[in-house]
């Protein structure tokens, strides 16, 4: 059976729904999403898992949980400051489709040229960015050492457009946590013997992430903080910058 090819075979099909039922139990169980929530996932999901890749789910599934560790990190003081999201940490429908609609769209590109590696670093990239900003929002919150990233003035914590050491820190790794992992997929995708374009790929991914947290605090403090545009808006346009910067640095026409 095969378990490395991109797209609709029997191995990537079979994998995929398997990870698509954890990832509902573990949101049940968790508390990770909401029921609308779930449901978008599990979509989303399907439709990652069958036309990109079981690996690329499993970028999503790395991203989904460890921002939920990160939500739930000293999360009664978050509480307590006026800094949380919802009252028990779960995410709804639009935070996944905020940032689950880029990826969603690359793997769609990827599907119709059959280009699957060129598919994975964009996937990646979309990904990263968005771990990137949702570790250093949820890190970074509770340091007050909080600065505009327009202005450098102090600012207080939970500002959109603000940042801090510890968030610039947590957005620094949660992109090499993607980059790890989109590197051993692309490893059992596609078995190369090569090392060198691969790791330059993965380096490209842990940097755009970073750099991808970057845009959305700007956009949040030049546009979201004059009501132009929402949070979700914010992320989905930062996840689309960084898309965009991996397509052209490939050099690829996906």
């Amino acid at each position: 059976m095969d378990f490395a090819s991109g797209g609709f075979v029997s191995g990537n099909i079979i994998v995929t729904s398997m990870l698509i039922a954890v990832l509902v139990a573990a949101s049940l169980q968790a508390r990770i999403l909401d029921k609308n929530g779930i449901i978008a996932a599990a979509l989303l999901g399907l439709f990652v898992g069958c036309l990109g890749h079981w690996t690329w789910l499993l970028l999503l599934l790395c991203f989904l949980l460890t921002s939920h560790i990160a939500t739930k990190w000293r999360f009664e003081e978050k509480s307590e400051r006026g800094l949380n999201e919802s009252s028990d940490g779960h995410r709804g429908w639009i935070n996944v489709a905020a940032n689950g609609g880029m990826p969603a769209l690359v793997t769609l590109i990827a599907f119709v040229a059959e280009d699957w590696e060129s598919g994975l670093w964009l996937f990646a990239a979309a990904v990263a960015v968005a771990t990137s900003d949702t570790w250093a929002s949820e890190i970074g919150c509770l340091d007050n050492r909080v600065r505009m990233i327009t202005t450098l003035k102090p600012c207080e914590a939970g500002t959109n457009g603000g940042f801090s050491p510890n968030g610039q820190l947590a957005a620094a790794v949660g992109g090499i946590l993607i980059a790890v992992s989109a590197l051993l997929a692309n490893i059992i995708m596609f078995s190369t013997t090569g090392v060198y374009e691969p790791l330059i790929c993965a380096s490209a991914v842990a940097g755009l992430g970073f750099l991808g947290c970057q845009i959305d605090s700007i956009l949040g403090a030049v546009l979201e903080n004059r009501g132009f545009l929402n949070k979700g808006s914010v992320n989905a346009l930062s996840i689309i910058a960084g898309v965009a910067i991996m397509w052209f640095g490939l050099g690829t026409p996906t």
